[in-house]
């Protein structure tokens, strides 16, 4: 296999019937160490939302157990990429994600915003550090992955392409983007597990680079100082020579997953998906999508 050919394996394919298997291709294949960070970005920017960044201050979830937090997103959003919407622990994921998210008040915008981030800032890194782009088959199979992911999650009027997406992100972070002194509290402990991952003479400079790829809007909403254009430039500048190395390397000839990413560090012995995440308080937390039920016989297996 040659460096494109997966790119036109996808452009066979049709985006609207084939989501799932070109968004695995595309995260797993072609970009899953960008993906993994584009993501990262998508969650840590949804803080700055006073609305978003306070609830998750007043759970204490990422600021007194931002490992355990990271981990338990990270592996539950990729079991549903990994095994589909209609296996068993694609449905205990989406199961868990709905449990959690129903134990506390969160308005469908915001919730609405949360999804748009996981579809747009994707392809804003991509295009700025991948080692190509996103084509427009994998932008409208990863706003059809997401419009199907927010209709199990209850999500209502999710944006049907990527241009209303990218429509909605803008226009919401306009008009919500603001301080709060709780979300830059789950900012910086965002930034210290991140730095965490690295050996602890090399914190300052991961909690640097970290800031130097935020954008002004980002740094004015946590009132971080903007970084020198020497260090943004540097850092940028990097993640551009890694996109050309990348360029020149093989395909991918198997899928990586979230669970094999090192910075997944809580669970070594391996984790069962009905576990993951928190318990806050009962609820059924059930799929808003109906599924057929399992014969007896498959379900016994």
């Amino acid at each position: 296999m040659k460096r494109y050919d997966r790119l036109r394996e996808i452009q066979r394919m049709d985006p609207e019937k084939d989501f799932l298997t070109i968004y695995r291709l595309t995260a797993t294949y072609e970009f899953p160490w960008d993906y993994a960070r584009a993501l990262e970005l998508a969650l840590y920017r949804t803080y700055a939302v006073p609305s978003i960044g306070r609830l998750l201050a007043e759970t204490a979830e990422l600021t007194d157990r931002s490992q355990k937090r990271y981990d338990d997103t990270a592996l539950l959003l990729d079991t549903v990429v990994e095994h589909g919407f209609d296996t068993e622990d694609g449905r205990t994921a989406i199961r868990r994600i709905n449990q959690m998210h129903r134990s506390y008040e969160i308005s469908n915008e915001d919730m609405r915003y949360v999804l748009c981030t996981f579809v747009v800032m994707p392809k804003r890194w991509i295009d700025s550090y991948g080692w190509r782009r996103l084509s427009d088959h994998e932008l409208r199979a990863s706003s059809a992955y997401y419009l199907h992911l927010g209709k199990h999650m209850g999500i209502k009027d999710i944006p049907r392409s990527f241009e209303e997406f990218e429509r909605c992100l803008d226009t919401y972070e306009a008009e919500h983007f603001g301080w709060d002194e709780g979300a830059r509290r789950v900012s910086d402990a965002t930034l210290a597990l991140m730095a965490s991952w690295y050996p602890r003479p090399l914190a300052p400079l991961v909690r640097g680079a970290s800031l130097a790829l935020l954008d002004d809007a980002l740094l004015r909403a946590f009132r971080y100082d903007t970084p020198a254009p020497a260090a943004r430039g540097l850092v940028r500048g990097a993640l551009r020579l890694r996109a050309r190395a990348v360029r020149l390397l093989p395909p991918r000839s198997r899928p990586h997953y979230a669970r094999q990413n090192p910075e997944i560090k809580g669970y070594p012995g391996g984790y069962t998906v009905a576990n993951l995440g928190t318990f806050p308080t009962p609820g059924t937390g059930s799929c808003p999508v109906p599924h057929a039920e399992r014969p007896a016989a498959a379900a016994s297996e």
